[in-house]
This record gives structure tokens, C-alpha cells and sequence, in this order.
């Protein structure tokens, strides 16, 4: 008879791997977690080195990474087998798709990317704080107006948009809040209708200086 498996703490290399597939499966860096997470870069290191790791550390990390329980890395748990883990990462690819990142700087680029696109899908990538939560609505309302009406503006005109696109994201710099753009292609069905492609812009708020190169989101989403 084989015995079902106990929940147990996490060890140290378990907590080690824990760490960094999820700092990895952000794209962050070990000096982007340590000034998310407030511990020293050293600690990090030592924490993916596999050495022990207190109480506060774990919950810091645990916190850093959003997860629902800031001590999740301090309770017992019951492990999933080698096959189990397999069959959820294969599921994960199945729903994911990883898109390449860029920082969006100018009010200009802006006007130019979401003009180009036929929809987008603009989220923060943190939970943001009010002021900049606000200010981030603010400059999605704002172009996806002018993305539907673009083409009535004259030349002259485009030049206040950029100008009041510049004002917004120069705004959300100050809050500590930089925005980033991916693109992908899609195939999007209109009723009974064939399905008929379109290009999809992402605006994504990071942190200010802890913006990855790559992202990694659901291949079916709400797409504006």
C-alpha cells in the first residue's frame, strides 16, 4: 500500500526554487527583487543559493510576489508530485503566450503605437496607489478617445495629443509608475463572421526602474 504524502515545510532548496522560478517567470533580476521585496540584494542571493531563510525573509518574498498568503512560504505544504508538476506547467504554456517589452517614453510613441493597433489591453502590472491608479485611467480613457477618432484631428492638431499623452506619462514617471508596450496578432470573430485579424497593443505599468524585457499573459483575454 503506498502512503499518501504529509504536508511539510518547505526546505531551504525548495524555498530556493520557489524564489526563483517566480522571480524568473517575471523576468525580474535578483537587485529587482530585493528593492521590491525591502530585503538587501545579499539576502536574496543567499535565499536561491539554498540557504535558510528566517521567518520575515520568507514573508517579505511571499509578498513581493503577490501571493494571496504572505505566509505561504512558511506553512506546511503538500507537494506535488514530478508528474503533477508537469502537466501544470504544460496547461501553463497552453494559456500563456510570452510577449517582448518595450518602455513607452513619449507622448509621440504613444499616439503613433495605439494608433496603430485595432484594440489594446492596458493593466498595471502592480496594485497601484490611488493618485497613480487614477492618473493611469486617466491616460487610458484618454487614447483610446483619440485611437477612435484619430483620423479627424489635422496634423497641427496631433501635436496638443502628444503633448497632453507627454503630460500623462511624464505624470505617472513622478509616482514612480513607467509604462511599457508589447504587441501581438489575433483572431477575433464578429458573430457567424470568419474570424478576421487584428493587431492588439499592451500598455503595462511597472515600477519605475523595474521593468522586465518580456511578459508573460493569457492567451485569451478582455482586449478593448
Amino acid at each position: 500500500m503506498t502512503t499518501a504524502p504529509l504536508p511539510r515545510l518547505l526546505t531551504p532548496a525548495e524555498v530556493c526554487a520557489c524564489v526563483r522560478q517566480f522571480r524568473e517567470l517575471r523576468h525580474w533580476s535578483q537587485e529587482q527583487l530585493a528593492a521590491i521585496s525591502g530585503l538587501s540584494v545579499r539576502t536574496v542571493q543567499r535565499v536561491e543559493q539554498g540557504d535558510s531563510a528566517s521567518f520575515d525573509t520568507r514573508r517579505a518574498l511571499a509578498r513581493a510576489f503577490d501571493l494571496n498568503d504572505i505566509d505561504a512560504l512558511n506553512k506546511p505544504f503538500l507537494l506535488p508530485t514530478d508528474e503533477e508538476l508537469q502537466t501544470a506547467q504544460a496547461q501553463f504554456e497552453r494559456n500563456h503566450i510570452t510577449l517582448a517589452v518595450t518602455p513607452v517614453t513619449t507622448g509621440r510613441q504613444l499616439a503613433s503605437l495605439i494608433t496603430s493597433c485595432e484594440m489594446d489591453l492596458s493593466e498595471p502590472a502592480f496594485d497601484l496607489q490611488r493618485e497613480a491608479a487614477a492618473e493611469f485611467a486617466s491616460l487610458i480613457d484618454y487614447y483610446r478617445e483619440y485611437r477612435d477618432c484619430h483620423d479627424l484631428y489635422s496634423e497641427t492638431d496631433k501635436l496638443d495629443i502628444y503633448d497632453e499623452l507627454q503630460q500623462h506619462i511624464d505624470a505617472l514617471r513622478q509616482l514612480g509608475v513607467s509604462l511599457s508596450h508589447g504587441q501581438r496578432k489575433v483572431a477575433v470573430r464578429m458573430g457567424s463572421g470568419a474570424p478576421v485579424s487584428a493587431n492588439v497593443l499592451y500598455i503595462v505599468a511597472f515600477r519605475l526602474g523595474h521593468e522586465p524585457s518580456k511578459i508573460v499573459t493569457p492567451k485569451e483575454a478582455r482586449i478593448l
